[in-house]
């Protein structure tokens, strides 16, 4: 089951633009505190939606119109006949700090006074990852994966790195398409591993229409939220075919930002790269529960994973144009 709340304003009050400095921690609670919150707020449940992803039922519980119809842009749609594995509850109350709770048991995830729908969502997403990973061996990348004529590339970086930047400057390219630009979920098998898309359109910001021209049109014409961002459909500019469910995985290319090393590319062995993703969370910030158990799991996935597939480095010091070429030609050198 998954449950979402958030507060009953159409549009609600939001803070910095950019989440610039902002962060949030997980307090995990009991079932029986879950209970006890979940009674406490029902009354406010005048929305529910039920979202797929990647099989997995996620639950919406909110009073807000404004997540209720952010959702419904962001997630393919899932039957009201099929129960839920998780929920995620997400409620304003005045005077209170952000803070977000969240039971592993039923997996429930209550989120309080968070005014930016982007947590809203990967929040969801690190809901159904959570079922996916103990209870299938399914395993979730927070970066982007796209396919260039039939080849898996997967880029994944810390924030401020230019993962988004450079994930759509790859659409362009001759036979790219993409399956997922923000998480992606992993099977690992014998052979390559098989990454899966989870969202059904692309929660972007504004400023990508001024890296990338072909997008100024799609942002002028999406609905900014006061973050500036906007859940938007990338088929109308890559077209329908341009947006896949699916790719092998051959390449991941890792990004860092670090003007002191002059290196630009280097190509990585397996330790390498799992030292840096590890130095940096698994460049994922939305983990729900991160004990000793849960970061062995995802140690022991992410070795196989790189394992499989051929790694690079990139420093993304130069311009984005500059760094784009360089993206490029590691995808081309290794096709």
């Amino acid at each position: 089951m998954t449950t979402l709340f958030f507060s009953s304003n159409k549009y609600p009050l939001l803070g910095s633009a950019l989440l610039k400095g902002r962060s949030y921690s997980v307090e995990l609670i009991s079932v029986k505190e879950k209970d006890r919150l979940y009674a406490k707020n029902e009354a406010n449940f005048l929305y529910t939606r039920k979202a797929s992803i990647y099989g997995c039922c996620i639950k919406l519980l909110t009073s807000a119109e404004y997540v209720k119809e952010r959702w419904e842009d962001s997630f393919y749609s899932m039957s009201e006949d099929i129960r839920s594995h998780g929920r995620l509850v997400v409620l304003q109350e005045k005077g209170k700090k952000l803070s977000i709770k969240y039971d592993p048991y039923t997996k429930t995830a209550f989120l309080f006074n968070v005014d930016y729908y982007g947590w809203v969502k990967s929040l969801a997403l690190a809901v159904a990852g959570d079922v996916l990973e103990d209870e299938h061996k399914i395993y979730s990348v927070h970066g982007a994966a796209i396919d260039v004529k039939g080849k898996g590339v997967s880029l994944i970086a810390p924030p401020g790195t230019g993962k988004t930047t450079h994930s759509y400057g790859l659409l362009s390219m001759d036979g790219a398409r993409l399956v997922a630009d923000d998480w992606f979920f992993v099977r690992l098998s014998s052979r390559e591993p098989l990454a899966f898309g989870s969202e059904k359109n692309s929660y972007i910001e504004a400023d990508i229409g001024k890296i990338w021209g072909e997008y100024e049109k799609l942002v002028k014409n999406a609905h900014l939220d006061p973050q500036g961002r906007a859940v938007v459909n990338v088929r109308w500019i890559v077209g329908n075919d341009g947006v896949i469910p699916m790719t092998t995985m051959q390449e991941i290319i890792l990004l860092k930002r670090d003007a002191e090393d002059k290196n630009i590319v280097t190509k990585l062995d397996a330790e390498e790269a799992l030292q840096y993703l590890m130095s940096k969370n698994f460049c994922n910030p939305h983990q729900l529960v991160t004990d000793e158990r849960k970061l062995r799991l995802r140690k022991d996935f992410f070795m196989q994973y790189l394992k499989q597939t051929s790694v690079h480095m990139v420093n993304t010091t130069q311009s984005p144009h500059e760094t784009q070429r360089r993206i490029r030609e590691i995808i081309r050198s290794e096709a």
